[in-house]
């Protein structure tokens, strides 16, 4: 019998890879855990860590095709971080720069979430726990 006990990573791929890395490392917190340089595949991998635990797998590939966000496409939707407060957060990240949608409150569980994109339109959403 399957039994899957957690996520392990999330994967993604990123156009520039200096500029990924510094955008979940430098504005989202997450820490470098180690990077590597796959030259056969000319792609750099870079793990990140969120409070110790390994979460992301940054990738470079060269020319990636773009992601198609909208209208919304098939697949993965979106990735969202749990955060106490969102308003407080999204003030965090226009400090840095990023630009959040509105704030809403979900209809079914009354929490409030908002979403941003990352440097490649990737939609990111912060969800208030």
């Amino acid at each position: 019998m399957l039994q899957i006990k957690q996520i392990h990573h999330i994967a993604i791929i990123a156009t520039d890879y200096q500029r990924s890395k510094a955008f979940y490392c430098d504005v989202l917190g997450f820490e470098l855990l180690g990077e590597y340089y796959r030259a056969e595949r000319d792609s750099w991998k870079g793990d990140l860590g969120l409070k110790g635990v390994y979460t992301i797998e940054l990738f470079s590939f060269p020319s990636p095709p773009p992601r198609v966000s909208g209208p919304e496409a098939c697949g993965l939707r979106h990735l969202a971080f749990c955060v106490e407060d969102v308003e407080q957060s999204v003030a965090a990240l226009a400090d840095k720069g990023v630009v959040c949608e509105p704030i809403r409150i979900d209809a079914l569980t009354g929490k409030a979430c908002t979403f941003f994109p990352d440097p490649d339109g990737l939609p990111l959403e912060l969800y208030q726990a």
